[in-house]
Formats: structure tokens, C-alpha cells, sequence
């Protein structure tokens, strides 16, 4: 139904910036909000940032004021850009997209998930 498909992981030294991509593809017909959470070893998934389709934003307290994230509605792509990244950054970081797809059907999609490593 829904695809959506991460990239701009890697490997970052600490004190540096990342960007990540997520792109939403298959029969959406809306989508009202795309995030971006992460999980680290041993750890529950958290929110790392959140957007809705106006651009109303929100943020995990961890990022606040180091992250930025924006979306294309027009691409259904969301970003999101990280600055002085931290070694406790390093986390699996997931793509969601709450989409509507059919009359009866709004639904969280998730990607498959995109490494992050922040060395020191």
C-alpha cells in the first residue's frame, strides 16, 4: 500500500551533521503527518521529530534546537537535518507516515529503518 523508503544514514563524527530522506510512495491519496523516531540497542523507540502536513511541528525534548525537520508535500519526502550530533544520537532512525490511502483506511506506514553512528 504504502512504501516509504529512508537514506542519508552513516557514520558521523561527533559535532557534526546529518541529513536524513524519507520517501512515501504507493496509492496515497493524503498524507497528514510524516515523523522521524529512533531506537537504540536495548532502548524503546522515541520521537525524534514530527511535521503535519500545514508544517506544524514538534519535537523530542533529546533534539530540541539540534534537529529540523521539514516535508515536500508535493514529493511526500520528509527530512530531517541534525546538527552536533552526539554519540547518544546513534540509533536506528525510522520513517512514519500517517497516510490515507482509501475512504475508509488512515493508517501508520513505517520504513525499514536507516543507521546512524556518531563517533567520538
Amino acid at each position: 500500500q504504502v512504501q516509504l523508503v529512508e537514506s542519508g544514514g552513516g557514520l558521523v563524527q561527533a559535532g557534526g551533521s546529518l541529513r536524513l530522506s524519507c520517501a512515501a510512495s504507493g496509492r496515497i491519496i493524503s498524507i497528514n503527518t510524516m515523523a522521524w523516531y529512533r531506537q537504540a540497542p536495548g532502548k524503546q523507540r522515541e520521537l525524534v521529530a514530527v511535521i503535519s502536513s500545514s508544517g506544524t511541528t514538534n519535537y523530542g525534548d533529546s533534539v530540541k534546537g539540534r534537529a529540523t525537520i521539514s516535508m515536500d508535500n508535493a514529493k511526500n519526502t520528509v527530512y530531517l537535518q541534525m546538527n552536533s550530533l552526539e554519540p547518544e544520537d546513534t540509533s536506528v532512525y525510522y520513517c512514519m507516515a500517517n497516510a490515507k490511502t482509501s475512504y475508509w483506511n488512515t493508517a501508520n506506514y513505517w520504513g525499514q529503518g536507516t543507521q546512524v553512528t556518531v563517533s567520538t
